[in-house]
């Protein structure tokens, strides 16, 4: 499989899904100031118009994009992996964090804060409104070490987006004792270390040839 990535991006999620899952994919490095593909410098648009990463290709050709999609269809290919979720409630739990990570972490909270053209009164709203979402994940975190009952691409997905607060300086993850615990004990999982040293190394790069071509 063609994953359709760019360093440090929400995509990181299913590097480290396939990292967990002992599955090396084909990692196709996506410019996310120029939408360029690294390896051939095609257009990233030909393979997903909105431009967005994560993209999947399946073997088959098939393109998958969203990122609860793909990590539950990765999960899926990988049944021994452990990193999806049965049937049931435990599914429906899986399915509940992944759009909680997206819909309210994500886009609601890191996406407004990380842009470099929101004005700042809507950087303070987002700020103001996204303080809950982190009260109410600190609080679920709590005496748990998952999401779930065990590591699951909720957890991956998590982490990605958490990990941003390096660059959110407004959230300080010392106001959320429970995240930050979590936050460091996942960072020193091998999956989570590995696509996070490589990636980090990654975006050095791709800064590196922003300012050179500035």
């Amino acid at each position: 499989m063609d994953l359709y990535f760019s360093p440090l991006a929400c995509s990181m999620a299913t590097r480290i899904a396939f990292y967990e899952a002992g599955y090396e994919a084909n990692y196709l490095e996506v410019d996310a100031k120029t939408k360029r593909v690294e390896a051939d410098g095609t257009d990233f648009f030909s393979v997903n118009p909105l431009g967005l990463v994560p993209t999947l290709r399946i073997d088959d050709g098939t393109i998958l994009t969203e990122n609860a999609a793909i990590l539950q269809y990765v999960a899926e290919q990988f049944p021994d992996a452990g990193i999806g979720a049965r049937a049931g409630i435990e599914r429906a739990r899986l399915q509940q964090w992944l759009c909680f990570i997206g819909t309210e972490l994500h886009k609601g909270l890191f996406v407004p804060l990380l842009s470099k053209t929101a004005p700042a009164e809507v950087k303070a709203w987002t700020l103001e409104k996204g303080l809950s979402r982190l009260d109410y994940l600190d609080g679920t975190l709590k005496g748990r070490e998952f999401l779930l009952d065990h590591f699951s691409v909720a957890d991956a997905y998590l982490f990605t987006v958490i990990n941003w607060t390096m660059a959110t300086p407004p959230i300080d993850l010392a106001k959320w004792p429970h995240i930050k615990v979590y936050y460091d004990r996942t960072r020193a999982r091998p999956s989570i270390a590995r696509a996070l040293a490589e990636e980090f190394s990654l975006y050095k790069a791709e800064l590196a040839r922003h300012k050179a071509a500035a």
